[in-house]
């Protein structure tokens, strides 16, 4: 059936006849493409604010740390306090060969920043510049501690986003000026504005970073370490490797290799892994719960098409008695049945897409976008296809029953 302007203004006020009934079946379908849409976005929005968390941590990566031995081992007692030592890193580095970045840490709590008459309070840590590649930095003035800085024991520093604040509110690029913690006296050489909330031994906005071996001396903290961060080569999951690096640290501190608390290791690959199963289940259950809303307002479009098909007998009866052919009225239910579908469905998702841009905007700081709350592009046109194949789906069998109508029928019944 060619479908034109004259046909579409008659489906147009065989639906305006019946507004109430049209406005109730259509209300389901835009409730269930509207429930999808915001669901999906709304999933995907809540996904990225917790990714943020995690924001420029190494997703194949693991933390060392030492705790009090849990097993008697060598003539030793349990609960032997024990502490790493940098010699703990070059055996890393030689025994695991698996690993790609051995960098050891130092922390300080507890401390205070100054700078004329401002202070702030911080904690201080000891990095390697290989520590990059463990949390990356997100850089807005200077650079990072390089290995000249290491190797001359430069007082120099990377302050973090909220001691940069905080010493320097009337901001401007704070590298060359000189700051004091601990009565120590560190040059700014840059300024980290990492702002996730996975990070090692403090976080990144309230730390001032120092090189590794100035801190050492600073605090007189001689060879230990207070932990030891790895990532593993690409292709190598940390899981595999994490016995082999506890027994190349606990055969170096007479510690019982199967002694897993002694010798800590922190595999973030786990806590990453989880997360993503935890998305996958909520996508699955969005899905499900959405297409499910679907396919209830394309029954209650089915049903109601049918009470429609029932009330218009006598009309149905007549068009086939001047002439109407099957494919005609097959082709006036249906397309009823997609406009009202099409129409309701395209309404929930501009109603939907308005919802995920407020929610959007409601998590905008300083201009950044903390996440997006947005479906793609390619998801809205799957869903319009959708729509389309349920508008077909719910008329099918009211067309049917049109079909099936006879003008002698249709005229006993009027």
């Amino acid at each position: 059936m060619k479908f034109d302007i004259d046909r579409f203004r008659e489906i147009l006020d065989t639906l305006s006849r019946n507004k109430s009934r049209s406005f109730l079946t259509g209300f389901g379908v835009f409730w269930g493409v509207f429930m999808l849409v915001a669901l999906l976005g709304g999933g995907q929005g809540l996904k990225e604010l917790l990714q943020n968390n995690f924001e420029g941590f190494a997703t194949n990566s693991a933390i060392i740390l030492p705790q009090p031995t849990t097993k008697p081992y060598a003539g030793f007692r349990k609960e032997r306090q024990w502490s790493m030592v940098y010699g703990d890193v070059e055996r890393l580095k030689h025994q695991v060969p698996e690993l790609e970045t051995v960098s050891p840490v130092l922390s300080h709590w507890g401390c205070t920043a100054v700078y004329d008459d401002k202070k702030t309070s911080c904690s201080m840590k000891g990095l390697l510049p290989d520590y990059q590649k463990v949390e990356t930095p997100q850089l807005f003035y200077g650079r990072y501690i390089n290995e000249m800085d290491v190797k001359q024991n430069r007082k120099v520093c990377v302050i973090g986003k909220r001691v940069y604040k905080e010493l320097f509110p009337g901001g401007g690029d704070p590298c060359g000026k000189r700051i004091r913690v601990d009565n120590i006296y560190y040059d700014v050489v840059g300024v980290d504005y990492s702002a996730g909330n996975m990070s090692v031994n403090g976080r990144a906005e309230t730390s001032v970073s120092v090189p590794l071996t100035l801190m050492q001396k600073a605090y007189n903290l001689g060879d230990s370490v207070h932990l030891i961060c790895v990532t593993a080569q690409r292709g190598v999951t940390m899981s595999s490797i994490t016995d082999k690096m506890r027994t190349v640290v606990a055969k170096a501190h007479k510690i019982d290799p199967t002694d897993e608390k002694a010798v800590t290791v922190f595999n973030t690959e786990v806590l990453f892994g989880m997360l993503d199963n935890l998305f996958s289940g909520v996508n699955f259950l969005i899905l499900l719960v959405g297409i499910g809303t679907l396919l209830a307002g394309a029954i209650g479009v089915s049903n109601i098409m049918m009470v429609t098909v029932r009330e218009r007998t006598t009309e149905i009866g007549i068009r086939r008695a001047i002439g109407a052919t099957p494919r005609n009225i097959l082709g006036q239910i249906i397309s009823e049945s997609v406009i009202l579908t099409a129409v309701a469905g395209m309404s929930g998702i501009l109603f939907a897409v308005m919802v995920l841009q407020m929610l959007e905007l409601g998590n905008t700081t300083d201009g950044i976008v903390a996440a997006h709350f947005q479906v793609r592009f390619w998801v809205a046109v799957g869903a319009s296809l959708l729509l389309g194949v349920l508008g077909v789906l719910a008329g099918l069998a009211p067309a049917m029953r049109a079909m099936s109508i006879k003008p002698v029928d249709a005229m006993r019944d009027e």
